[in-house]
């Protein structure tokens, strides 16, 4: 029986934007940018490179600050590319912020279940993106708040971060909400822990974790409707 939920907390990229297409576009932009030829190998080796940055984020072994130049001087050293990182880096998050690709599904779930729940993001991208790209997206009047790990300082999946965005929605039950996201590590492992149920979205068909627990898996954004009042 599907349960309601006041609360549906959902993470950003991969889950309502569409990150993969809008992070090659950007990064084959940014490149022509900074006058520096493109080539196809550049982007999944910037897609390994930024998900190892990102880990490391989570185990607090780098800051937000220092995130976006440092995966950009990575690429760069990994093709032996001339130039300077920190302007490929601005010129990266420019063309990213632009972009709001969704994620197929993502306006038409919001739309059936916005009568019946209260909508936050909480992400840990960084906020000149984020808030940019909710800005030009059309699904940017759903949502009560945005909760960024870069402005509260802390990222999911530590227990700072959702203590912040309890504090920021007027501290709900934790039972009145529902996390959901496609990162095992930051939405479910951080949900999970805080106490809240938790919605992977798989759309990969990824095995799934024994030990982490879990409260649902869909492949597709829509199969929320059968979960959630």
């Amino acid at each position: 029986m599907p349960k309601h939920y006041p609360w549906l907390w959902f993470d950003a990229d991969g889950t309502l934007f569409d990150f993969h297409q809008a992070e090659g576009r950007a990064l084959e932009l940014a490149f022509q940018a900074v006058d520096t030829a493109y080539a196809a190998p550049y982007l999944d080796a910037y897609r390994q490179i930024n998900a190892h940055i990102w880990q490391a984020l989570e185990r607090h072994e780098i800051s937000a600050a220092e995130l976006p130049v440092r995966r950009m001087e990575r690429l760069l050293a990994a093709f032996e590319l001339p130039g300077s990182a920190a302007q490929l880096s601005a010129a990266y998050l420019e063309q990213l912020a632009l972009r709001a690709e969704l994620i197929d599904g993502a306006a038409e779930v919001l739309a059936a279940l916005a009568p019946n729940c209260r909508f936050a993001i909480v992400t840990n991208g960084l906020k000149a993106v984020q808030r940019s790209r909710l800005a030009h997206s059309p699904i940017r009047d759903y949502f009560v708040d945005v909760i960024i790990s870069e402005e509260v300082g802390a990222a999911k999946p530590q227990a700072a971060f959702f203590d912040a965005a309890m504090a920021r929605l007027g501290r709900p039950a934790r039972s009145a909400v529902l996390v959901i996201g496609d990162s095992l590590t930051s939405d479910m492992q951080g949900g999970s822990d805080y106490g809240l149920d938790t919605c992977w979205l798989n759309p990969a068909g990824l095995p799934r974790p024994a030990a982490l627990p879990i409260t649902y898996e869909i492949a597709h954004l829509r199969a929320l409707l059968d979960l959630v009042l």
